[in-house]
């Protein structure tokens, strides 16, 4: 049975290296790219007063990667944090990872346990909803597309992160946000038009951790039918969305890699 891993790009590579250690046939089939900021010097900007925020909200790895990638130099204030540097928000261990890797302390990071059921903007309300404060100043670091969709668990027309920030103000806060990346549908190569073509009825199985990864794939194939397919997918909504596109059987999963191989191994 294949594996069809539709992260983008730089996060495929490692679940398909995860999934072919534990023995999996993984494959590579990126269903959204991922750029720069529309507008760099939006984040500049923000970098300049980054002191002024108490929290900042990263929608995901890329959000931390390309915020990060614009630091100015010398500007370290998240990396040897003060007390009064922001605290960094993340929805999920792949987050985390990233805000680690770009050198913020893990005493700043609040997260949901990596044993939490689901990583997404609920589970971290649920973390942090105690320490805001009325008058706090929260950035959200997300990134940008042609269908606004947030993070990989996120659902489309970005409705988490705006869940997120209508909590935060019902408890006073100011919410700024920042599009930090953008992601679009990328150019499919004649080689994954024909892979799109058999692994739809050929008993591979498909992996999503995004819903927009899902609305590009019906967008990519508007001809092919998908009844015959079957999916695993890491959240209730992109569930939800890949059984709205016709796929025969989606599972659900946590994201964590020990899961995702028990889910895909259940369906063999």
């Amino acid at each position: 049975m294949r594996v069809i891993v539709t992260r983008p790009a730089p996060q495929a590579g490692k679940w398909v290296n995860a999934l072919r250690a534990a023995g999996l046939d993984a494959v590579s089939l990126p269903l959204i790219e991922i750029t720069g900021p529309p507008e760099p010097q939006a984040v500049l900007a923000v970098w300049q007063r980054v002191q002024a925020f108490d929290a900042l909200m990263f929608v995901s790895a890329n959000a931390v990667e390309q915020f990060f990638a614009l630091q100015p130099a010398g500007l370290d204030l998240l990396q040897a944090p003060t007390l009064t540097s922001p605290r960094c928000f993340a929805t999920g261990p792949g987050t985390v990872a990233a805000l680690l890797q770009a050198g913020v302390p893990g005493s700043r990071i609040d997260a949901p346990d990596h044993t939490a059921h689901q990583f997404d903007s609920e589970a971290l309300w649920a973390v942090v909803h105690a320490q805001v404060q009325p008058g706090w100043r929260v950035l959200i670091v997300r990134g940008n597309s042609d269908a606004e969709n947030g993070d990989e668990a996120e659902p489309a027309q970005g409705l988490g992160r705006d869940w997120l920030a209508a909590r935060l103000a019902e408890k006073g806060a100011v919410v700024e946000f920042l599009v930090a990346y953008a992601r679009r549908a990328p150019l499919v190569q004649a080689s994954a038009r024909a892979l799109l073509q058999v692994a739809s009825s050929d008993g591979s199985l498909w992996l999503f951790s995004s819903s927009e990864a899902v609305n590009n794939l019906r967008s990519m194939a508007p001809g092919l039918c998908w009844h015959q397919a079957r999916a695993v997918a890491t959240h209730p909504r992109i569930a939800e969305a890949a059984r709205a596109a016709g796929f025969a059987v989606v599972c659900e999963s946590r994201p964590a890699m020990a899961d995702l191989i028990a889910s895909i191994e259940s369906l063999a």
